[in-house]
């Protein structure tokens, strides 16, 4: 194939054996080949800029800037970038914020190589390319349901480390109307304890935690 017509890609991975990896498959390709790699999320948006790439593959857990956070500065910038997530993680709020963010793909990292290729020239055509299992996860977190705007004002409060009875007084309600906005915050968010309802309500970006 015209090297003009191959598909270019750049890849996005703090671990330098995955890019190694995955450019050497890629490059054994005559329709696609490897114009760029990054080490971490600032690289990968430097990247793009440069090569205006067909396609970027990139991980979610990578340093100074993550995966989500490098899929929303370059969608912004650039609305018709194709974004494929290649990741050890299968989190479906990871398989959530990356899919509702605007990548066009979800893949895992101990995917076939047929599956890998397949990937990228179905992200290739603008088409979105995720495996069955990931795309029921994303759909079962899609599913739960909202905290209310009482909820999340009684979450604001969990984390300064309010009793039931101080969000009570707080919120001037009963205690039992506390504890019960209490128990529907968990049950949402799918957690055993308070803590666990900050860690992931955080996670979510529902709230921002100070550092």
């Amino acid at each position: 194939m015209n090297a003009a017509l191959k598909i270019r890609v750049v890849l996005a991975d703090d671990h330098p054996v995955v890019r190694e990896g995955l450019a050497a498959l890629i490059n054994q390709q005559g329709d696609m080949e490897v114009v760029a790699d990054a080490a971490d999320g600032e690289q990968a948006i430097a990247a793009y800029e440069q090569h205006r790439p067909d396609l970027m593959m990139l991980d979610l857990r990578m340093p100074k800037l993550d995966g989500l956070a490098v899929i929303e500065r370059v969608l912004k910038a650039h609305p018709e970038a194709r974004l494929l997530v290649v990741t050890a993680y299968d989190d479906d709020e990871d398989i959530f914020q990356s899919l509702t963010r605007g990548a066009k793909g979800y893949l895992l990292k101990d995917a076939s190589r047929r599956e890998i290729l397949s990937a990228i020239r179905t992200v290739c055509e603008d088409r979105p390319h995720t495996p069955a299992s990931v795309v029921a996860k994303a759909l079962e977190r899609m599913t739960q349901s909202a905290l209310t705007d009482r909820e999340n004002e009684v979450l604001q409060l969990l984390i300064e480390g309010y009793t039931n009875r101080q969000i009570a007084q707080q919120l001037q309600i009963t205690a039992s109307t506390a504890r019960s906005h209490v128990r529907s915050i968990l049950t949402k968010l799918d957690a055993s304890n308070r803590t666990e309802a900050v860690v992931r309500a955080h996670k979510r970006g529902l709230i921002r935690l100070q550092e």
